[in-house]
């Protein structure tokens, strides 16, 4: 049976996760449905930020994308491992920070996962670019996992400075 305490930590962290989650879904829905990205292909937004449309078969920056189905649901799993450990992870979580940065990384990975169950791959669609040069294409969840290390990085720092000797 878990303590309150441990069951609060998981249940704030989880709705998070559920709000990164379901953020990073309706904007894809948006790009597809509302803004028709798909067939568009590329909007500009402003002069170094493009929407542009590309369907994601691997991880960051494309990697391991195979487009085969073995490789998909390769990845499937491994999310769902990954998240575990980090649900599992967020549960044992003192700082805020700490579980600020499980909650954003599992909300960047179940809304990339839910790509990549109905549709076989992600959906990324900001193109940031400067006097020619592009950054790799990417969505709301990566901007989610990305924040969530961050704030983990700096939740572990906190969370090992010695604490204050009592006067």
């Amino acid at each position: 049976m878990q303590a309150p305490e441990t069951r609060t930590r998981l249940q704030n962290g989880l709705a998070l996760a559920a709000v990164a989650a379901g953020l990073d879904q309706t904007s894809k829905w948006a790009i597809m449905h509302i803004l028709d990205l798909r067939t568009l292909r590329r909007v500009e937004i402003l002069p170094f930020l493009d929407f542009a449309f590309i369907w994601n078969y691997g991880i960051s920056y494309g990697l391991f994308s195979s487009g085969h189905d073995a490789a998909r649901w390769l990845l499937i799993g491994l999310t769902l491992a990954v998240t575990g450990y980090l649900t599992r992870a967020m549960m044992t979580t003192h700082g805020s920070l700490t579980r600020l940065g499980y909650g954003l990384s599992i909300g960047g990975a179940l809304g990339n996962l839910a790509d990549r169950i109905i549709h076989g791959a992600v959906v990324d669609f900001v193109s940031l670019h400067y006097a020619g040069y592009y950054w790799y294409v990417f969505n709301l969840a990566d901007i989610w996992i990305s924040l969530g290390v961050v704030f983990l990085f700096l939740g572990f720092c906190r969370e090992l400075e010695p604490e204050a000797p009592p006067e």
